[in-house]
């Protein structure tokens, strides 16, 4: 699993700057460094094979049932995307070393860039689908961190809550698009789905498919209308926008466009909707940024442009279409993120980024004027760089097309549009910045060159697009070809990376792009002042006045529907319940079934009788809360005697041990309040109250009458069937709660240590006071460690112990498990604390129990990855009989470990909530401390 491994070791790699963060800033850089020269050198040693047009998946089930497995793939497309990820990740820590302050936390910096570069390595790398989309969560949620890095900064946190909000919803689009991928193919596995392109293509349900993929993909990507929160990032530091504007964030749309586009394209649809988005981004993009005064704004909206251009490629829909969006991928990558670089050391040594401000600086900075002259005339297209040969082929192809018939001219005319403006706003930036007359005002002046290696990641990716613009069959011919080829999944068309193709149409419009962007650059002054007369439309403000009428509104239906009554509350749920389910009931032609009930005796009806006048006593006597109390344990007791009348021993165990925990626990709330509940309620809302009850009786009756009187199929015989077989046990309940079941089990103990830590989190440090004598006057005892209880106590205390061990144990043969034993010591241990007091019972049991529920879940989980290691899905359990001495033949299952996470969790979270809850009075007239 080297791939899975790829993926990883920038996550496990994000602890070592933080562990190095004191230690001086090299070398927390370069603990930075190591994951992803690790990742790299195992990517390379794939990289024969991935030449030679092999396509390398390696897989480990883990929910199989639901198609989510850990599979990753390595072909041409995420072999380039992982080297660009790892290698520009590379230089921008390198870059970011001299870029950030001596004030900013670095070692933060680099973990959540590493956080982010393992989310896009599993986005890329990822064979399943599902898998694919956690991950895409992950790169939204680490790009909120880093474009909110600088949290004292107002556009910082705007702008990343902008990111977060505008790409989390296209993710949620994507994610019901990939489902209904699924469940057509019947598999979410990329292999299958590109084998069933056809079938997706026929589908009916291929126009929903195609529109939800691509909101998901246009939003990450920046696509017009999405546009809007890709300039607003620019609030995040520079290495951070050098990053995820060439190899990452936005490129995580473009390369899903890629990745799909097997299953995907090919239909008229595809083509009207692809590349009339990819045409109005590119328009957009380019038109604004000429008009931007900002550097880095002027680049953000570049970005869109090129994004556009990459968009509208793949909407083509040909085949030499796509290798050439593939090529502009690359290209784009170095010369966008050497711009970005550029850009930063300008604002380094300046400290602005207003190019009315910054002009000059070629005779104050001339090796970085060198670089982002070379880097910004790749950008614009120029020969002999790499922009102009995928440029060319992007003429090429929009020549090619004639989907729009008579229209079709419209086509190579906007893409020449773009290129126009493309030149446009490369030149502005070469010349505003450094020629242009004399710099005016810099906050740092006189400016001067970066440190040394500040520059040598942008030297390394200029040296790239001189390389590829000049060699391109020596230097990118191979990687592009494969990446290529796994983009259209089918034989390469010709295609020629020559730098000269003679003169043609292509050249023609190439040549008209450069002269008319000159043009146009020539004549800013009157397009400027007719952009400053024009509404100036902040996007973020739009954004944030849309997020506050949200808020507004979901505040008003929030009032309309929450008072602050639990009653409320419980009387539109019962309500719901009456009407939705009252109505199919009144379908039914006949209440009864054919099947015959149970003859009923008179130890269960007495049983019932008794527990049904528990609860009404219960309800009638609500105002005394100590006495309703004791007629609700009544009621819990009544329910523990019919699981064990009906043959439920596990369900009777769990219930009484539930039972006790949960009565001492109202027996320490009750503590605080007074003894009785005030009358509060009119005679006609008890009389409302009646009513509603008893219709929701008669409805549960009524539904439980049809249901017992009618035949239904049971999954029971199936566990009947498998428990000894498959699960190596015979007691089925406990045999289905960990291993059948154990997922289920896994994600409910893990609520129940949140649930238990966000107790204590309230009442930590919660002091209450309470009154020295009863209500009715009669003062507490002085004593709280009374003789008896502490002696009967101490002798409990192993005997309570003895029995959990012993039903731990039997748990997966005979009534027991991790949870009763839990529930049982606990029990046991609550107890010492009721008897001898907190400080007494923490003396002689010194255990952390966050701690102790966090060993429980982390045990249950480690068992359930344990089973990888053998080739079986998450969570699979092992059982043998094992020959001990002096203990003879006993059978042994991996299922036990995960029920010891089932115990140790129910211990600690239960004793976390309890003994907790006794520390809550201030002042205490009794004399222990529970």
């Amino acid at each position: 699993m080297t791939l899975a491994l790829i993926v990883i070791l920038p996550l496990l790699g994000s602890l070592l700057p933080l562990l190095f963060k004191n230690q001086g800033r090299s070398l927390c850089a370069t603990m930075a460094m190591v994951a992803p020269v690790i990742g790299l050198a195992l990517l390379w040693r794939h990289a024969d094979a991935v030449f030679a047009g092999q396509t390398l998946i390696q897989s480990r089930p883990w929910l199989s049932e639901l198609g989510l497995n850990i599979s990753f793939r390595l072909d041409g497309l995420s072999f380039l995307f992982a080297l660009m990820i790892q290698g520009i990740g590379l230089l921008v820590i390198l870059y970011a070393r001299y870029y950030l302050s001596k004030n900013d936390p670095m070692g933060r910096f680099f973990c959540y860039l590493q956080l982010f570069m393992s989310a896009m390595l599993g986005v890329v790398l990822s064979e399943n689908l599902l898998l694919l989309m956690v991950f895409w969560e992950m790169t939204s949620l680490s790009s909120f961190l880093l474009i909110g890095y600088w949290s004292h900064s107002t556009d910082a946190r705007k702008g990343a809550r902008m990111a977060l909000a505008v790409t989390g919803a296209g993710g949620l689009a994507l994610l019901a698009g990939i489902l209904l991928l699924g469940q057509i193919v019947g598999s979410y596995e990329l292999t299958d789905v590109f084998a069933a392109g056809e079938q997706i293509r026929q589908h009916a349900l291929y126009p929903v498919i195609l529109v939800l993929v691509l909101l998901g993909v246009f939003t990450k990507s920046a696509q017009f209308p999405f546009h809007f929160w890709l300039p607003h990032a620019m609030a995040a530091p520079t290495p951070v926008s050098a990053y995820l504007h060439s190899a990452t964030m936005v490129k995580a749309g473009v390369f899903l466009l890629a990745r799909l586009y097997p299953a995907l394209a090919g239909t008229d649809l595809w083509f009207y909707i692809v590349s009339s988005a990819g045409m109005a981004t590119l328009l957009v993009g380019a038109c604004t940024a000429l008009f931007q005064h900002d550097l880095k704004g002027l680049l953000a909206y570049s970005t869109i442009s090129h994004l556009g251009l990459i968009t509208l490629l793949f909407g083509l829909d040909t085949r030499l279409a796509a290798v050439a969006a593939v090529f502009h991928i690359i290209n784009h990558a170095t010369f966008k993120a050497s711009l970005f670089m550029a850009a930063g050391i300008i604002d380094h040594e300046t400290g602005t980024r207003d190019m009315r401000r910054i002009n000059g600086l070629l005779r104050f900075m001339p090796h970085t004027a060198v670089l982002a002259m070379v880097a910004a005339s790749a950008m614009a297209g120029v020969p002999l760089l790499n922009g102009f040969l995928s440029k060319e082929m992007f003429f090429t192809e929009t020549l090619e097309q004639h989907m729009l018939g008579n229209w079709s001219w419209l086509i190579p005319l906007g893409a020449t549009l773009g290129g126009v403006f493309s030149v446009a706003y490369s030149l502005r930036f070469v010349h505003d910045v450094f020629f242009n007359g004399k710099p005016v005002n810099l906050p740092k002046y006189p400016p001067h060159e970066p440190p040394r290696y500040m520059r040598v990641p942008v030297e390394i990716l200029v040296v790239m697009c001189l390389a590829v613009g000049l060699a391109p069959g020596f230097t990118v011919a191979g990687l592009l070809a494969v990446a290529a080829e796994s983009t259209v999944s089918n034989a390469l068309p010709e295609y020629s990376l020559a730098i000269w193709h003679g003169f043609n149409l292509p050249l023609f419009m190439s040549f008209a792009a450069m002269v008319l962007g000159i043009l146009v650059y020539s004549l800013r002054r009157p397009l400027f002042d007719w952009y400053a007369r024009q509404r100036d439309v902040d996007a973020k403000l739009v954004f944030e006045a849309a997020v506050q009428r949200l808020v507004r509104g979901a505040g008003q239906i929030t009032l309309l529907l929450e008072n602050a009554s639990l009653q409320r509350y419980l009387l539109c749920l019962l309500l719901a319940a009456l009407v939705v389910t009252g109505f199919w009931l009144l379908q039914l032609p006949a209440l009864r079934g054919p099947v015959a009930l149970t003859p009923i005796d008179g130890v269960t009806l007495a049983g019932a009788v008794l527990t049904m006048l528990s609860a009404v006593a219960t309800a009638y006597w609500h105002r005394l809360r100590l006495v309703s109390l004791v007629t609700l344990s009544v009621v819990g007791l009544g329910v523990v005697l019919a699981f064990a009348r009906f043959a439920a021993p596990d369900l009777a165990l769990t219930q009484i041990s539930v039972e006790v925990v949960t009565i001492v626990l109202l027996m320490l709330a009750l503590f605080f309040l007074p003894a009785r509940t005030p009358r509060e309620s009119s005679g006609l809302r008890r009389g409302r109250d009646l009513i509603i009850a008893l219709l929701c009786g008669a409805l549960v009756g009524a539904l439980a009458f049809a249901m017992l009187t009618r035949p239904y199929d049971s999954i029971a015989d199936f566990f009947l069937a498998n428990s000894v077989t498959g699960g190596g046990g015979h007691n089925v309940v406990n045999v289905i709660l960990v291993d059948f079941r154990g997922f289920d089990t896994m994600g409910e103990i893990t609520v129940l240590a949140i649930a238990a830590i966000a107790i204590y989190a309230l009442i930590d440090g919660l002091r209450l006071r309470v009154p020295g004598a009863d209500s009715l006057g009669k003062p507490w005892a002085q004593r709280g460690d009374l003789l008896m209880l502490v002696n009967l106590s101490h002798v409990l205390l192993p005997l309570a112990l003895m029995i959990s061990v012993y039903i731990f144990l039997r748990g997966h043969n005979l009534p027991g498990g991790g949870f009763i034993a839990g529930l049982i010591t606990a029990v046991a241990l609550i107890l010492q604390y009721v008897a001898s007091g907190e400080a007494w019972t923490a003396q002689r049991w010194p255990v952390n129990y966050h701690w102790l529920a966090g060993a429980g879940v982390l045990i249950a989980g480690a068992t359930g990855v344990g089973s990888w290691a053998f080739g079986y899905p998450f969570l699979t359990s092992s059982f043998g009989h094992f020959h001990i001495p002096l203990v003879g033949e006993i059978e042994l299952a991996t299922a036990m470990l995960f029920d010891l996470g089932v115990y140790l969790t129910v211990v600690g979270a239960t004793l976390l909530i309890l003994a907790n809850l006794g520390k809550l009075p201030q002042s205490r007239v009794v004399g222990g401390d529970f």
